[in-house]
């Protein structure tokens, strides 16, 4: 239903565009943007998740064949054992100096030894949003500070459509020119994914209101300029951050984090 909708709204902006060479359009068209910054770390499972798993692994067990490692166990045993027979005609030069039980020792002592690196970035000690480097196992969305008229909201990087461009090549201009060209994104479509209209105040004339076609695109490599206001936000910082009926036209689109 919300996809046939933004295909009708799409469809009807391309018959005012097109008619717009002769009569002045009644909507701005609008291109929004929405960059996902993708887990960087593999986001803890939740409890279903975690029964899953263990079903799987059982499964795993119960079906597999005995790998290498516990093979060389079986033999290390029977050696063993042949070993306490004096009367056993064994190779002393044959048998393997280092065991598989040896192997495991080693292993485990490497791994007691071994350090993780810290999920918590500085970025998340200091709380500074701004940052790429924060919030590792979630999903991040940049958000831009533009004004609208008298008051300044922060909402996705948004731009107005140019005659001549497709939709998506406004997406890729606005984006550019909002948070600079060293951001480098990944857009999923040439088709938008989202829809969201707003009237103007009644002291703008000449227009009903905008029109807003969202884009989305994850986030590949770079960072935004030092010169524009920008947060990378979590889920949670959306809800409390976006304008209501603009984050609901937002989360059509956004595919909820498990956890």
């Amino acid at each position: 239903m919300f996809l046939k909708t933004v295909l009708q709204e799409l469809r009807h902006s391309q018959r005012i565009l097109i008619r717009g060479l002769s009569t002045k359009p009644s909507w701005d068209i609008i291109t929004g943007v929405c960059v996902e910054r993708l887990p960087v770390v593999t986001p803890p499972l939740n409890a279903m998740q975690k029964k899953y798993k263990e079903m799987l692994y059982t499964i795993e067990v119960e079906n597999s064949l005995k790998s290498d490692h516990e093979l060389r166990h079986d033999n290390d045993k029977i050696k063993a054992e042949l070993l306490k027979n004096e009367s056993a005609d064994i190779d002393l030069d044959v048998v393997s100096k280092i065991t598989a039980q040896d192997f495991e020792d080693a292993a485990a002592e490497e791994f007691a030894n071994f350090k993780f690196a810290d999920l918590v970035t500085e970025a998340d000690k200091t709380g500074n949003k701004a940052s790429i480097e924060r919030c590792l196992q979630r999903h991040l969305v940049l958000v831009t500070s533009l004004k609208l008229g008298k008051d300044t909201k922060t909402i996705l990087p948004q731009g107005k459509w140019q005659e001549g461009e497709t939709l998506r090549q406004t997406a890729e201009r606005i984006l550019s020119e909002h948070c600079g060209s060293d951001l480098k994104v990944q857009f999923l479509s040439n088709a938008p994914c989202g829809f969201y209209k707003y009237k103007y105040p009644s002291e703008i004339e000449g227009k009903i209101g905008a029109k807003v076609f969202f884009y989305y695109a994850n986030y590949k490599s770079g960072g935004v300029s030092e010169k524009v206001k920008a947060n990378w936000l979590t889920r949670t910082e959306l809800i409390e951050t976006l304008p209501d009926k603009y984050r609901k036209s937002v989360e059509e689109f956004l595919i909820n984090e498990p956890y």
